[in-house]
């Protein structure tokens, strides 16, 4: 499986999630903002950082790079795409994702470890994990409070797309503790915390985040035969 990884100016976490991916046991193909194609990938993911240096509204400018054009037609076409962090901000601007990205609550930036339970096991990204496992990975951002209306919240809850939620303090504001969704086909989804910083116990928190990448990798092999 060839998993990319899209590195907009910025971007500070594709290193790691290049990483992750080889560590999953999948080829990592390093794609760049400008690129013109997807490079024959099967999957990508839109790493963590600060693209474009969040000048205008995290998330917003990278939108607009050439590459994301190829991301959103593959996405829509049934490529499994992951948003990390900035890269769920990407998605939710781009409108692959409902809702937005806002400052946290204390407006202050947010560093730590954080317990989250798995609420949906049925995305791409999630078939590793049992429903209601509970897993610690890292959480870093300023912009991590995940906002949407009462509509689209209930919209979320009811059909099974909250995918990841916060358990214990609430380290952003996000309304009803949320830190992941997915979009109705389960194949597309965003979250705040960094799975990539947790695939191996010796570096990370834990080991919990490499069941991310394991999933797609399921998943590819699944859908192939």
């Amino acid at each position: 499986m060839r998993i990319g990884a899209v590195t907009f100016p910025g971007t500070l976490d594709d290193v790691d999630t290049v990483r992750a991916i080889r560590h999953a046991g999948a080829e990592a193909v390093e794609l760049w903002h400008g690129d013109a194609d997807l490079r024959g990938v099967d999957a990508v993911i839109l790493p963590g950082g600060f693209s474009y240096g969040d000048y205008l509204r995290a998330g917003a400018i990278a939108r607009f790079a050439p590459v994301m054009e190829r991301v959103i037609e593959a996405a829509r076409g049934g490529m499994p795409v992951l948003g990390i962090c900035n890269g769920f901000q990407v998605l939710c601007e781009a409108g692959l994702l409902p809702g937005a990205l806002v400052r946290n609550h204390k407006l202050h930036f947010v560093c730590r470890d954080q317990w989250l339970r798995v609420e949906r096991a049925t995305t791409a990204w999630t078939g590793r994990y049992e429903p209601g496992a509970e897993i610690l990975v890292p959480v870093k951002n300023g912009e991590g409070a995940y906002m949407a209306a009462e509509r689209e919240l209930d919209e979320l809850e009811g059909e099974g797309r909250v995918v990841f939620r916060y358990l214990e303090e609430n380290p952003n504001g996000s309304r009803r503790d949320i830190a992941g969704i997915c979009d109705d086909t389960g194949r597309i989804v965003g979250l705040m915390p960094h799975p990539e910083h947790a695939v191996d116990a010796l570096t990370g928190p834990s080991d919990d985040g490499l069941g991310i990448f394991l999933s797609a990798m399921d998943s590819f092999v699944k859908g192939a035969a």
